[in-house]
């Protein structure tokens, strides 16, 4: 059988690009502001997770305008949630393998 700590996916290890991720799997699409408000990190460290996320096409950047401000907008890839699903899968066997 399988470990299914072999599953897991290194760029999700993060407590940021866990929460990046569990948003957009619940949301259409979300905005820094809103993103940076939820985890509680600054803008630096924001933008740099979700930089990682964007070249490795787990996540699509939508920039526009609001009125006359800018606003960027975050959804998850097609490819980033199938990679998110398996990884929550593969914590989950890692836990039920502990019981």
């Amino acid at each position: 059988m399988l470990n299914p700590i072999n599953n897991l996916n290194k760029l999700f290890d993060s407590r940021v690009r866990l929460g990046i991720m569990s948003a957009l799997m619940v949301n259409d699409h979300v905005n820094f502001n809103d993103l940076k408000e939820l985890l509680e990190i600054t803008d630096g460290n924001l933008a740099s997770h979700l930089k990682a996320l964007e070249e490795n096409n787990i996540i699509k950047v939508e920039k526009g305008f609001i009125g006359r401000k800018t606003n960027t907008t975050y959804l998850i890839t097609k490819a980033g949630e199938k990679a998110f699903k398996a990884h929550l899968e593969a914590l989950e066997k890692m836990i039920r393998s502990t019981k």
